[in-house]
């Protein structure tokens, strides 16, 4: 069969046609842009039909009557009224325009990218997450992940932020080592450098994965809005707890999430212990305890590490003491433990008699350890007894008696810890970068994010006694006398410690005196005959006369003078 040749239009004019379809698609893009208003109003207007007929289809038969005679109302209004037909149709043909404008269009899925990690991330769960033996399985070797993903989102860089996966039901989400696979595996595939929340529904079969924020640094030292009895160790996330605090965040004031530890007679944790690295913020955690205690209590403060870091406490009112030394230290708290049996007996005699506690015992007494681990060699080598040792009546007592005991140390002195400050120590605390491992071993349950490699002074996690365990950030509570402590800092901490306390000769000229031993007089009939002096002329001496020198009388306070031993001549007084 004869093949008959193209028209010629076809076959020559191919160039012509070419620009006329160009010409005819230029003209038609100008008429787009001039007519776009029309459309937008057209288009806008069919919508509001659409929607109208809606609304009368929708619109039950016994109200369409009264409906109609609104409508008809409004219509003969708007006639009746001035300049009511033109602003009639100007309000119909914005709303028009409103309705008919175009749109963002709404994303529905990942793209490409999002779509290429879940799989990647399906495919790295496979070998978890499936058996040989299962008929119908959720993860398989180029089995889809919208089946097991069911919910996800992704930040502006195109990484996972949240992710909720469903797991089969023979998984063993009861036993720890198979929890931390996958909550490793989560970590290194949805990318590092991050923390990551991991919540179980055992029930459910569910696991959801959420990455975490950055907790504030910027919250410095400050009155926080507590009742007596209410110490803030720091600040947690927003979803963690059920409590906030107004908090000045540099030049504003904003709500945080506080993590507040309880004390006093009906706390279920009455003491803590505060475990970390060197520079992790222990010593910074104590010191915003101790200027939080202040305020309601007196502190008694012993640093084993002997640096210097509370010396802007030493003489503030409410603070008895500051020891660096093994003597002091193992004075203070042997002194403690004996004050602890004192407020125990008189509570106990008060409670017999019927009687409300008296003052000296209701007041809070803190005792504060840095680091008492360091002295305990030192007592070994010196024959003199653990620090931690004189600290079991404050421990087992202190509750009952407003004893509040705060311990910090280190990992690698944990294992010197004593049972009596391990089993009494229920508030925990770990500080600074920690392993699930160690962090377990001080909280007693592996926390459920992921330990970030690095993160900045006072950054840990807390938990009170049985309680979950909580992100942790200590308000920033530096040395005040330290060089670089930035002024704002200084002036923070600087603001809430007491004055210092007033001495009792403030007004005196010269100093007081070191006091002189009296001697303690001796009965006549216990010395022998023969060793007794035969009685002597004593000359007058002057009043505060001595044998250190005159001694101004009005420089010795009334209450510390020591009595006149028995047979001693007094100076006579006139009457009269």
């Amino acid at each position: 069969m004869a093949r008959r040749p193209l028209p010629r239009i076809l076959t020559s004019g191919s160039a012509s046609i070419a620009r006329s379809r160009e010409f005819a698609r230029t003209a038609a893009d100008s008429a787009t842009d001039v007519l776009q208003p029309l459309i937008t109003v057209t288009r806008g207007l069919r919508l509001l039909a659409v929607a109208g007929r809606r609304r009368w289809v929708a619109t039950p038969k016994e109200r369409r009557g009264p409906m109609l005679f609104l409508g008809a109302a409004c219509v003969l209004v708007v006639a009746l009224i001035p300049y009511g037909p033109g602003m009639a149709v100007i309000t119909v043909m914005g709303a028009a325009a409103w309705t008919g404008r175009e749109r963002t269009p709404v994303r529905t899925g990942p793209d490409e990218a999002e779509t290429g990690r879940l799989q990647s991330l399906y495919d790295a769960l496979v070998p978890y997450f499936s058996v040989a033996d299962d008929p119908g399985p959720l993860f398989s070797h180029g089995g889809d992940w919208e089946k097991v993903f069911s919910g996800f989102t992704f930040d502006g860089d195109g990484r996972l932020t949240r992710l909720q996966v469903t797991y089969p039901a023979y998984f063993t989400d009861g036993e720890e080592s198979s929890r931390a696979r996958i909550e490793q595996l989560l970590h290194a595939k949805s990318g590092r450098g991050r923390e990551y929340r991991f919540a179980w529904d055992e029930e459910a079969n569910q696991l959801v994965m959420t990455v975490l924020g950055p907790l504030p640094t910027s919250i410095a030292a400050q009155r926080f809005v507590t009742s007596p009895g209410e110490t803030v160790l720091g600040f947690t996330d927003a979803d963690a707890v059920r409590r906030t605090v107004p908090v000045r965040d540099g030049e504003e004031t904003r709500d945080a999430s506080p993590v507040v530890w309880r004390t006093g007679a009906r706390s279920t944790e009455p003491h803590l212990l505060a475990v970390g690295q060197p520079g992790s913020g222990t010593t910074t955690l104590l010191r915003s305890i101790a200027l939080q205690a202040l305020q309601h209590g007196d502190v008694l403060v012993v640093e084993g590490s002997g640096t210097g870091e509370y010396g802007c406490l030493t003489g503030r009112a409410g603070v008895l003491a500051v020891e660096c030394g093994l003597s002091g230290a193992l004075a203070a708290l042997e002194w403690a433990a004996h004050e602890t049996e004192r407020r125990l007996i008189t509570a106990n005699r008060a409670r017999q008699a019927g009687h409300p506690a008296p003052d000296d015992i209701r007041r809070p007494l803190w005792i504060l350890l840095d680091r008492p681990s360091a002295l305990a060699p030192l007592a070994a080598a010196d024959g003199r007894p653990d620090p931690q040792e004189l600290l079991q009546v404050p421990l087992r007592h202190g509750r009952a008696a407003g004893v509040i005991v705060v311990m910090t140390d280190q990992f690698d002195c944990l294992d010197s810890l004593t049972e009596t400050v391990r089993t009494h120590t229920r508030a925990r605390v770990v500080l600074g970068p920690a392993s699930h491992e160690q962090a377990e071993s001080v909280l007693g349950v592996r926390p459920h994010t992921t330990p970030a490699a690095e993160v900045p002074a006072g950054r840990g996690y807390a938990r009170l006694g049985t309680g979950p365990v909580l992100r942790l950030q200590v308000p920033a509570t530096p040395d005040p006398h330290d060089d670089a402590t930035s002024e704002t800092h200084r002036r923070a901490v600087l603001d809430l410690l007491p004055g210092h306390e007033t001495p009792l000769d403030a007004d005196a000229a010269e100093p007081l005196p070191v006091p002189v031993p009296v001697p303690v007089p001796v009965p006549v009939e216990a010395i022998p005959a023969e060793t007794v002096p035969a009685e002597e002329p004593v000359e007058a001496v002057p009043a505060g006369t001595g044998s250190l020198g005159t001694v101004p009388v009005e420089a010795v306070p009334r209450d510390t003078r020591a009595p006149e031993p028995a047979g001693r001549p007094q100076p006579a007084v006139a009457e009269g």
